[in-house]
């Protein structure tokens, strides 16, 4: 009986030993994050892309109210109601069709380069002095794709960091493969797959650590994973194989009692 029992034990340690691999600093975010901070390149700013949805108003100032109300034939910027429906698609071409100034070329154009193209076109048209110009994006969304599930995230400000979807996401568990945390974006007509790896510094310089809408964070499970999969499936069995020892030796017990005299 010893023969059968001695191996099993093996075989329960090693298991657990499997599931106790993971440690703190193969998952810990920014792991190289010095004291002093990190100097930032570059400045990203996210552009608009077709399908995008914009809000735009002409803003008045107190002297040209009736001036502006023909680029904001759409809405009203009093009336919130109104303001909630009101908006630009961007179609395949990358346009808008505005009121007055007619169609404009949007796509490759952050925000705020759109609101000072329109207040350009005003005043060099010679509709307004100064114009003050407001551009919004209603429909920012990254998708996360996780190991086990989906979500959508909406962005309110414009404006998601790769850490901040992760943030809003729910975060990684321990399981997610840290180095290889793709990136889903549409470049000049393709979709591109750009991998980050939240454990280092280096990707507060990536272009790709801030988000461009309709992006799709996707994850990959790590071998750590398949490992504490495979133990629970070693765990049912060595507990099966442990119920029949524990019933044997209990019934070899019970027998020796019966034959003593």
């Amino acid at each position: 009986m010893k023969r059968v029992i001695f191996p099993l034990m093996i075989l329960a340690c090693l298991a657990v030993m499997n599931t106790s691999c993971v440690t703190s600093k193969k998952v810990r975010y920014l792991r190289d994050m010095p004291t002093w901070g990190v100097p930032l390149n570059e400045k990203y700013e996210a552009i608009i892309v077709p399908y995008d949805e914009l809000r735009i108003y002409v803003l008045p100032d107190g002297k040209n109210d009736e001036l502006v109300k023909p680029f904001n034939v759409l809405g009203s910027v009093d009336n919130t109601a109104t303001q909630n429906r009101m908006g630009y698609l961007v179609d395949v071409n990358g346009n808008i069709e505005f009121p007055v100034l007619g169609e404009l070329h949007v796509e490759g154009l952050t925000r705020l380069q759109l609101q000072d193209t329109i207040a350009a076109r005003i005043e060099r048209n010679g509709y307004l002095n100064n114009p003050n110009v407001m551009v919004r994006c209603t429909n920012f969304k990254v998708f996360f794709l996780g190991t086990e599930s989906g979500k959508v995230i909406n962005v309110e400000n414009e404006r998601c960091t790769f850490l901040e979807a992760l943030a809003m996401s729910g975060g990684l568990d321990l399981y997610t493969r840290r180095d290889r945390i793709g990136v889903m974006r549409q470049v000049n007509g393709k979709m591109v797959i750009h991998y980050l790896d939240p454990r280092s510094t280096e990707i507060f310089n990536d272009e790709f650590f801030l988000l461009q809408q309709n992006d799709i964070i996707f994850m990959e499970a790590g071998s750590h994973r398949f490992l504490k999969e495979g133990y629970s499936n070693w765990q049912w069995i060595f507990s099966g194989i442990s119920s029949l020892v524990s019933l044997y030796l209990l019934y070899k017990s019970i027998e020796n009692d019966l034959q003593k005299p």
